[in-house]
This record gives C-alpha cells, structure tokens and sequence, in this order.
C-alpha cells in the first residue's frame, strides 16, 4: 500500500531530537538502509543529522522501502523515541513512508579510492565528513564579514579579469579577451590599492587564480581569498591586525561550530590557544632555525613545503615571519629603511605543519621606486600606469593582507588534504565535474 504524501510540517533531524514521544514529519536521504524479518532499518540524512527509522511490516509504503536503494530522496511520519542502541540515540518509529525520488544504484562504496570519489565528487560531497566541513566553511564566511564590518571596513568587489600581474607572471592563467591578452586575477591588491583613496579601510572576498604546477596537498589553482586594504596604517599596525582577525575566526569556529570540529576529531585544544599575541620571528631568524635542524637553504629565496614544516613544528600557534628579502617578494612592498636589502612584510604560519596561510606587507609609496621595481622583475611600467597614478596623486602610507581561506580551514579542521575545504576542487590534474 502507497503512503500518501504528509500534509503536515516537516522539522528537521535535529529539531526532531527535541520532541521525543510526538510525531513528527521528516524527509531527507537514505544514508543506509536494510531488512530483518518485516522489519526495515533505515537510517535517515538531511543537513542536521542522521536518524535511525524502524519501518515495520504494515504500515503505509512499507512494500516502497522494501524496494528503496540508498540516496534515494524520502519522506517519514512516526514518533520519536530515545534510543541508546540507534545511531545518535533517537529513533523514528516509522507510521508512513513515501519516496519522493527514487535512486539507481550508488556508485560509491566503502574504501573507495581518491580518483573515484573525484570522479564523483557531486554525490561525494554528500558524505557526513565532508557535510560537517562545508558547515566549519560557511560560519568562517560569516565570521570573516562580521570582522571586517564590525571594524569599520567597506566590502568591494574587484575584477577577476585583468591586463597585468600582480603576484608574478609565471602564475598567470591567460585569457582570450576578445582578441587582447589578458589574466585571471592573482589578488584583488592592486585594484585595492586604488579604492582606498575613497574608503580608506576595505576588504573583498573573491576567488583569485594561480597557474602553479604544484601537486601538493595545500595548493588550488582557483582559491577563495579574503583581502583587505587600510590607508594610514604601517607595518606593526597590519600585523597587530591580523593577530586579531585570525583569532576572532577560530574562536567564531569554536564557539558556533564546536560540534562539526569534535566530528571530525579535531583537538580543540590547540584552537583555544589561537589569541593574540603571535611571535613575530624574522627570515633570518627563521633560517637560524633550519639551520640548526640541518635544513639547507639559500638566503633570499622563499620558503617552501619543507621549510615551512620544519618552522611550524616549533610553534603551537600561528606565527609572523618578518622582513623578507626584497627578491624573493613582489614589487610593490616596501623597502626596508633598517635593511635596504629586505622589505617590510610577514606571512603568517599555522603550527602542526599546515605552513603559510596569511602574506601581508605595508605598501611601496614612491613613485620612481615601484617603476624602478616593475623594471628589475620584467614587468613594462605602461602596463602598470593606472596603478602608478594612485603614487601621482595623493599617495599616504597604507599596507594591506591576504588570506587563503581554504588553507586556513585546512588547519582549523586538520585536514590531509585542502581539496576536501571546497566542493569543487580545481588543481593542476582536476577540472572535472
């Protein structure tokens, strides 16, 4: 016999929860399902949870259940029980059953491998693992606006599409743009550059792009960055900045979204100790470290995966590391006055081994400085004649930051990999779905 379809409202699995002895109306997917002797277990998902629903022999739709595969879309009505036995300790006993779409059989198995699943990643994502880090990465959105807003600070968007480089243009994804060359963007920075003459304190929060060929588990050619840019604010300032920024999201994270982390075993721990204030070391500081752990490495030259591993292990907080070498930096930071041979800028470091997840720096401000500059790295100064306007007119000390945002969940959530902090992974082998 068919279940007609439930009239009354529908609440959700974890609303559920709260009214033990009622009846109730619930609908989501079958997360598994199976039968014993008339009696069919089927354990329900929607986004709140998973509900254990005992659907016996009788009742409406039962003859529906027998035939229902996993995924496939349902609605129930029945009486909530407490249940230590059942998943999650709350039961459903089931007085109807409808399915509202059917399903094929599942693709996806137990142990199935990397390749598979990313194959599939529009029904992986799915999975309750990846349901509770999608939550983690919704909050910190939120968490990151209500900083910037609750500061003082405008939100802009900026273009995606542009005609110079910002970061280097060995990283550069090249676009047709009706017949002209032109960019996927690297960073909004540039074009910030110029807004803060009229907002003084913005920030943005977009996808930018790097053509990296990197197979690391912490690089995504397409990323969501969260920028901001502040007029008449120095280095010490950017810095004592984002040790407050970077703090509020963790806590934002631990006080919303405590249950999702315990989920997926975090140590939480280690996010309480997320407070200002973060030592600061300097890039010779930081090479006296790897010096004595045995670490090679040339004065002048970025860190790397190894590097960052070594450093991070010696700290159990996030960390600044200052004033690196003007070559291994972009044009437009600022020349040290203390040491001409490095600039005033940071990248902030996650401990446990997660590496970089903030760059920052107070901006060059002199004219003939940032021409001279876009020249020694290979850059053509007409290219760059609007952005050197803003020097032409009215320039005043700024500095500025940017976050990768998915490298920062990576470490709150102490993920293998950064492909799982985004729906859609895009990296060097994977465009597909």
């Amino acid at each position: 016999m068919k279940a007609k379809k439930e009239t009354g409202k529908f609440i959700s699995i974890e609303e559920s929860r709260k009214n033990v002895g009622k009846k109730v109306n619930l609908r989501g997917w079958v997360y598994r399902i199976r039968e014993s002797k008339g009696i069919i277990f089927l354990v329900l998902r929607d986004s709140s949870g998973i509900m254990q629903c005992v659907i016996k022999e009788g009742i409406p739709g039962f003859g529906d259940a027998q035939k229902t595969l996993n995924e496939a879309s349902v609605e129930l009505s029945g009486r909530v029980i407490k249940d230590d036995r059942a998943p999650e300790g709350f039961e459903l006993k089931a007085e109807g059953f409808r399915v509202v779409g059917p399903a094929e059989d599942f693709p996806i198995k137990k142990d199935q491998s990397t390749e598979l699943l990313l194959d599939h990643r529009h029904l992986w994502i799915r999975s309750r693992r990846l349901t509770q880090i999608f939550k983690i990465r919704s909050e910190l959105f939120g968490a990151i606006d209500s900083f910037f807003r609750g500061r003082g600070f405008y939100e802009i968007q900026s273009p995606s599409i542009t005609s110079s480089a910002c970061e280097g243009g060995s990283t550069l994804f090249e676009v047709d743009y009706f017949g002209s060359k032109s960019y996927l963007t690297q960073s909004w920075q540039l074009y910030a550059e110029a807004m803060i003459a009229s907002l003084e304190k913005i920030y943005c929060i977009a996808p930018s792009f790097r053509a990296e060929k990197s197979r690391t588990r912490r690089h995504l050619a397409e990323y969501w960055h969260a920028e901001a840019e502040m007029a008449w604010m120095d280095m010490d300032e950017n810095l004592k900045l984002q040790e407050e920024f970077i703090s509020f999201l963790v806590q934002e994270i631990l006080k919303k979204r405590k249950k999702e982390l315990e989920f997926l075993g975090r140590d939480l721990k280690i996010l309480e100790k997320v407070k200002p204030p973060f030592e600061r070391v300097t890039y010779d500081e930081a090479l006296e470290i790897l010096k004595k752990k045995g670490i090679k490495f040339q004065w002048g030259e970025d860190f790397g995966i190894d590097e960052e591993k070594v450093l991070t292990s010696q700290f159990d907080k996030p960390f600044f590391v200052v004033n690196y070498p003007r070559k291994a930096k972009a044009f437009y930071m600022k020349v040290n006055p203390e040491n001409p041979k490095t600039v005033l800028c940071a990248d902030m470091f996650a401990p446990e081994g997660y590496g970089e997840i903030t760059g920052g720096s107070e901006r060059e401000t002199g004219l003939k400085e940032l021409v001279k500059r876009i020249k020694a790295g290979g850059g053509n100064p007409r290219d760059y004649q609007w952005y050197l306007d803003t020097r032409r007119f009215g320039s005043v000390p700024h500095s500025g930051f940017g976050l990768g945002v998915e490298r920062l969940l990576m470490w709150i959530c102490k993920l293998d990999h950064i492909r799982d902090t985004i729906a859609f992974p895009r990296t060097i082998n994977r465009v597909y779905p």
